[in-house]
């Protein structure tokens, strides 16, 4: 094994080119379309080896999952590149990856890998031992079946002393499913508050958005709270450029001028956070009053603009316009109300709207920052009601949308390549039979589980929210996190979260490295990266599908985890054939085989893989030779297949054009068929959930840990002891939590607070100062980035820095986000990350620059460092 780590280390990229290269390509949008390599010490070596180019898993949620080929040499990764399969161009564009895709070798023969299960020294089953040491504690070494004996006996221990709803799981598994079940957690995360209101107003049956090719039609894009550039790699911002390239205005709206506002933006709208509602009804205010609404749209496609137009049996009074007017509540929604709440100068609301209102084909889409806020509902309500006003719905380079999000932005329409099925069937969980509350019916009550939000909260005072149900007792003894992630650090309200963990009886969780989770955990076990694991499929943009192989066996001790289920279900007396029955090789068989494609004339799905009886031999599988657009073994090769597009082609989508030609012969799944501006089943269902009320049409309410939360007294102006709002946003350097130990990536973009100039030099905080960020919550500290860049009163901190808690003084010195962001449920259990307040003072101490830090290699005792 040393001899293969040198080997590595010889063979590798120098880290000041890598750092040259990325940042140079920050600057230039090559982080959406890298060029095929970087620079190498042993280039030249490398490339007269003998090797083959395997297509490698860039399985991270950051939106592409662009194709990353790894060269391998005698067994060794010496190189990366990426898509280079067909000449790039706009129309049919390479899948090339970002610094992040990049870093991957760094990242799976990393020397912090986890080597080896460990136990914490001063755990004893049973009882947990020592607590409170969990998070300082020192490791052991064990073996693994030493490990598999103790998660067993402690599954076995708790089931039969406390019951199933007594172990806490963000993800059960088939063992433990088939062991009865266990207590999860559940909210919304990426896609903030979208979900119901999607459901209700516009009947789910996507997120609206036109083809990506169709975007070069528009005249105007609104990206609202949207930064490509930064949080979905692959070729989002580089789709946008075309449209841009063709014609099309952009304009921005977010807190920031963000690095997607540098590349594309004609005009950026500045906003305070969570209060983009009222900036929507400011806008409204404008377009109504100077008749600028498309009334005749609203009329034949939408309930609940005005009274005439109102559901069945709801109150005439109740509709958007008399609200936006002020008819009975005495207070129009103009734009000087508006810019009192969300900052925007009033005279630039009534330009924007004007714009937004006048300009056909218009593309009005949303990412989901702007409801991953308190009541994030009511910006959704808002934001499809005055995009709906502009009667942008279902023409060319006309739409009203959610999807820019990840590997959705900039992209509409079904997906024109798919992997099949696993097949099998995995046991559901006994304890939580769906997938949240309150699903179809918003008074049913025979449910069960948290709201992640909740979920520390819980723990620590054993009772939860379960809606109409009202408050509901809960015991946890065991927190099971066994493939699921880094919940500690990325789930808000770390410090309560630290505290949970300190108090269950037992922890176990697998991971790759020590991470926030697994430091606060009592058994750790190595898991395999998707390098080391058989192979599999990633779907990114709609138009192309990634068939990725293993690269590399997996590295010291480390194990899959479909393997650690099956070990520990044996040891519970289950038989795995009996809740995963299928092998590896046949899982990842059924998925090449059950590979569909759109037809060239677009009227459906056909086979994409040709298979032959050989091949089935040669894979040892159970399956049915057939034919398709491409052999097995070449698109094992070549890795990716992707459906070359053109303008004017059979897959171009325009979303609601069925809709929109024959509302009556194609309705939408509503209550009334029609997009609804007024929805009381909106209303009833967030209302249900117990934490906040909703209006059934969109209004603006103060909410928690909003603007006007920054204020002891609102109408007298006085600020309180937390001033400032913070953002906490997707950033360059990782995708959430993962890859923030590769030092390559720390160094090339570095974890900065962003401040506006006013609210440093206030603060007496010069460029290159040390700052401590404080809310109820928690308080981190980080390097400050002085710039007008950012929003007066506002800052912003990128998400998913490794946590890193000083026990004496509470601080956590990486800047982790969920640290200050706290546990609040809200809505229909969305993670309000982006409506945090906040204070800022210079730190006097200092802070070595967080590349340079130590990685956490584990010395265990009774294994080798």
């Amino acid at each position: 094994m040393t001899k293969f780590f040198d080997k590595i280390n010889e063979m590798t990229i120098s880290r000041r080119n890598f750092i040259k290269a990325s940042t140079a390509a920050a600057a230039s949008l090559s982080l959406v379309g890298c060029g095929n390599t970087l620079t190498t010490t042993n280039a030249g070596q490398a490339a007269n080896e003998e090797g083959t180019w395997i297509t490698a898993a860039c399985w991270h949620n950051c939106g592409g999952r662009c194709l990353n080929k790894a060269l391998v040499v005698d067994g060794v990764v010496v190189r990366q590149k990426t898509d280079d399969t067909h000449p790039d161009s706009p129309d049919y564009p390479q899948q090339r990856g970002c610094a992040r895709g990049r870093s991957q070798r760094q990242q799976i023969f990393g020397a912090d890998r986890l080597r080896y299960p460990m136990k914490r020294k001063n755990w004893n089953p049973g009882d947990g031992g020592k607590r409170e040491l969990r998070g300082k504690d020192e490791w052991v070494r064990i073996s693994w079946e030493e490990a598999l004996d103790h998660v067993a006996a402690e599954l076995k221990r708790v089931k039969e002393t406390y019951g199933n709803k007594a172990i806490l799981a963000k993800s059960t598994g088939p063992a433990l499913n088939a062991y009865g079940g266990a207590m999860t957690y559940w909210g919304c995360t990426s896609d903030g508050a979208w979900p119901k209101p999607q459901q209700f107003m516009n009947g789910g049956r996507s997120r609206g958005s036109n083809d990506r090719l169709d975007l070069r039609n528009s005249k105007l894009i609104v990206l609202w709270g949207a930064n490509p550039v930064w949080s979905s790699g692959g070729n989002p911002a580089y789709n946008f450029k075309q449209a841009k390239e063709a014609g099309a205005k952009f304009i921005i709206v977010d807190p920031l001028y963000n690095d997607t506002a540098q590349l594309l933006a004609d005009q950026w709208i500045p906003v305070r956070p969570g209060t983009d509602t009222a900036l929507l009804l400011g806008m409204a205010h404008y377009m109504i009053t100077n008749n600028l609404h498309d009334q005749e749209f609203l009329d034949k496609y939408c309930v609940g603009f005005d009274a005439e137009h109102m559901p069945e049996g709801a109150d005439p009074k109740e509709n958007f316009k008399d609200y936006v007017l002020g008819t009975y509540d005495g207070t129009p929604k103009t734009p000087e109300w508006a810019s009192e709440h969300c900052g925007t100068d009033p005279d630039l609301i009534r330009s924007f709207a004007h714009e937004v209102a006048v300009t056909k084909p218009m593309t009005f889409t949303s990412s989901s920052a702007a409801a991953r806020t308190s009541v994030g509902e009511q910006f959704c309500q808002a934001f499809l009601t005055v995009g709906w006003m502009t009667g942008n719905v279902g023409k060319p380079g006309a739409s009203v949308c959610s999807n820019n999000r990840h590997n959705t932005q900039s992209y509409g329409g079904p997906a024109l390549v798919k992997a099949g099925g696993a097949g099998g069937k995995s046991p559901a969980n006994p304890v939580y039979k769906e997938p949240t509350f309150p699903g179809p019916d918003p008074f049913k009550t025979d449910w069960h589980g948290m709201v992640i939000d909740e979920a520390w909260d819980a723990v620590i005072n054993g009772e939860y929210t379960a809606g109409v149900r009202g408050k509901q007792p809960c015991d946890i003894r065991m927190i099971w996190n066994i493939g699921s992630g880094n919940v500690l650090n990325q789930n808000t309200d770390i410090m309560k979260g630290i505290e949970a963990f300190r108090k269950v009886e037992f922890v176990v969780t697998s991971a790759h490295f020590l991470t926030a989770t697994a430091q606060y955990a009592d058994i750790v076990l190595p898991a395999t990266t998707e390098w080391e694991r058989l192979g599999g499929f990633l779907t990114g943009n709609p138009e192309m599908i990634i068939f990725y192989s293993q690269i590399t066996q997996p590295m010291f001790e480390a194990k899959d985890d479909d393997w650690m289920y099956a070990e520990i279900g044996k040891r519970l007396g289950l038989d795995p054939a009996d809740f995963d029955p299928l092998s590896p090789e046949q899982k990842l068989f059924n998925m090449v085989a059950g590979c569909t494609v759109m037809k060239e004339d677009g009227s459906g799905y056909e086979k994409l893989v040709t298979i032959t009886a050989e091949d089935i031999a040669a894979l040892g599988v159970k399956g049915t030779p057939q034919e398709g657009r491409i052999s097995y073994q070449e698109f094992k090769e070549q890795g990716v297949y992707q459906v070359p597009r053109s303008p004017g082609d059979q897959y171009t989508y325009i979303d609601y054009q069925d809709f929109i030609e024959d509302p009556e012969k194609n309705p939408l799944g509503t209550e009334s068929g029609k997009f609804q501006i007024h929805s009381q089943g909106l209303a009833d269902t967030i209302n249900a959930y117990g934490w906040n009320t909703l209006a059934p049409i969109p209004k603006y309410q103060y909410v928690t840990e909003g603007y006007e939360e920054t204020f002891a007294n609102f109408e007298k102006k006085e600020k309180s002891g937390y001033p400032l709002q913070l953002t906490t946003i997707h950033y360059a350097r990782r995708s959430h939590s993962t890859l923030d130990n590769i030092s390559w990536l720390r160094e090339a973009f570095q974890n900065r607070l962003y401040i506006h100039p006013a609210d440093a030099a206030a603060r007496g905080i010069a460029k290159n100062d040390i700052v401590k960020i404080s809310s109820r919550h928690g308080q981190v500290i980080r390097p400050v980035y002085i710039t007008e860049r950012i929003m007066p009163g506002t800052l912003t901190l990128g998400q998913g820095a490794w946590a890193e808690v000083d026990d004496e003084t509470g601080i956590c010195k990486a800047g982790a986000t969920n640290v200050l962001n706290g546990g609040l449920p809200t809505g229909q259990g969305v993670q309000a990350y982006n409506t945090c307040n906040v204070q800022v003072e210079k730190y006097d101490s200092k802070l070595e620059t967080d590349y340079l830090w130590p990685k956490r290699i584990v010395a265990a005792q009774g294994g080798n460092k």
